[in-house]
This record gives structure tokens, C-alpha cells and sequence, in this order.
């Protein structure tokens, strides 16, 4: 595995059509205002790929992760590349699995939900934009969570729950654990308070908010991405981050 040390993101495999990456948290995906540029995944894969870019490459990420999800990324590096992989997305031929760390111990070993979701301002007033809920009035979702290992710490107890979005909703996995009653640890907008994300943007990370939230980031980490579109299967695995793995080991299993 090699790194990009500017960007800060490992490169899990490479052929003459795609590259696939293990994206940091908090590191964006794109720029989204001007004081972005140069910043972001984007801008380090088309710094990685200026050669290729220079000959007619091109740089199209395929999944899109939250600034603080950490994990699998796939950028196609041609045309034809992206048209399979985006083909391949829509027609739900790649599958993806993430892992979370939540509060608590659920009451389940396994379980699916399908609970619809829609934006929380579309039918009440909300105080964060882009903040998500359950509602029967919203598009249908499906969500499988399964335990894969419980922890008790002096800070109480957490799991580390393996997750499988069968739909693409926004903020998907996030609700749906929430709405289950557990939702993902340092999540600032569907954790333990939504004041959580608004004093974030006010006064950035403080020792209040670490007292509330325990990790900096939510801990939610694309974990696995299978490509099975019938031109052969690939599988690309990113370790769970160390952030991530240093915040179980301090638990006794």
C-alpha cells in the first residue's frame, strides 16, 4: 500500500482504468467554495494523475464519502471507465459495507431497517440543512446492521457494528443507527445533540464538545467495495483507521 503524503490518503490498487484510495477523515472529497481549492481528495488524485490527465485521463470519483467517513474510495481515470463504474453504481452491481462505531449494546445481534427517510426541513423547521429523519412521507430506504464485537470502557459502552446500505440515501447508515437508538459515535448532527454541530461551526472543536462527542470525527469508516458488474469481480478492503481502533482498544471486549 502507498501512500500520498501531501494528501495524506493511502492507494489501495491501480490499473490503467481506476484508482482506488483509503480516504482520511476529515479529508473532503471536493471543493465545494473557492477556499477549498487545493485541499481536498479531488485535488490530490488529479496532482497524483497529472500525467495521465495530460493525455487525455480524466478524474471522475465514483463513490462519495462525508468529509468525516474515512474509507474506500473509487476514481475512474477514463471515460470509458466511469461510464462502466457509474453504469455499474445505478444498477446496485457494487456493494458496499461500512463499519461504525455506536453507543451502546443493541438489544439485536442482526438486523435490517427500512425505515423511509426525508430532509428534516421539508415537514418541520430545522436548524441544520442538510440533517435528515425518519418519516413515513420519505423516500423508502434499507439499511442491514450486524454486531461484529461489544466493548465496555470507563466512558460506557459502545459496539462496533458492520453496516450495509442497500439504498443510497443521504446521511443513510447515520439515521437509520440513530433511529435505532444507537447512533454513531462523534456524530455531531445525529449524536447525542444537534447543538453539538452548530457550536462546531461557531467554535470549532473544544474540550466541551470532546467531553460530549469522545471522538473528533464520527466513526463511521467505509470499510469494503465489491464490483461485480459481470466483467469480472473486484474487492477492495480498507482497514478500520487506527483513530478509530485505539478508541476500542481502551475498551475490554
Amino acid at each position: 500500500m502507498s501512500a500520498s503524503s501531501d494528501y495524506n490518503f493511502a492507494i489501495l490498487d491501480e490499473t490503467e482504468d481506476w484508482l482506488v484510495v483509503d480516504k482520511p477523515a476529515p479529508l473532503q472529497i471536493h471543493p465545494s467554495k473557492p477556499s477549498d481549492a487545493g485541499l481536498t481528495l479531488w485535488d490530490g488524485i488529479r496532482e497524483l494523475l497529472a500525467y495521465e490527465l495530460a493525455n487525455g485521463g480524466q478524474v471522475s470519483i465514483i463513490n462519495r464519502l462525508d468529509r468525516e467517513t474515512s474509507g474506500v474510495v473509487l476514481v475512474a481515470k477514463t471515460g470509458p471507465a466511469a461510464r462502466r463504474l457509474g453504469k455499474a453504481m445505478m444498477r446496485r452491481q457494487m456493494d458496499k459495507t461500512y463499519l461504525a462505531v455506536v453507543a451502546g449494546w443493541p438489544e439485536w445481534e442482526e438486523t435490517t431497517v427500512t425505515a423511509p427517510i426525508l430532509r428534516q426541513g421539508d415537514v418541520m423547521d430545522s436548524r441544520i440543512w442538510v440533517k435528515q429523519r425518519v418519516d413515513e412521507r420519505g423516500v423508502p430506504c434499507e439499511s442491514h446492521f450486524q454486531v461484529r464485537e461489544r466493548h465496555e470502557t470507563h466512558r460506557g459502552r459502545f459496539s462496533l457494528v458492520e453496516c450495509a446500505p442497500h439504498t443510497g440515501r443521504m446521511h443513510q447508515l447515520r439515521v437509520h443507527l440513530a433511529h435505532l437508538g444507537h447512533y454513531v459515535v462523534g456524530d455531531k448532527i445525529y449524536g447525542p445533540s444537534e447543538d453539538c454541530y452548530l457550536e462546531f461551526i461557531e467554535t470549532g472543536w473544544t474540550p466541551r464538545l470532546e467531553a460530549q462527542l469522545l471522538l473528533p470525527r464520527q466513526a463511521l469508516h467505509s470499510h469494503r467495495l465489491i464490483l461485480d458488474d459481470g466483467q469480472g469481480r473486484q474487492e477492495w478492503v480498507a482497514p478500520l483507521p487506527e483513530a478509530l481502533g485505539t478508541f476500542l482498544s481502551s475498551a475490554r471486549p
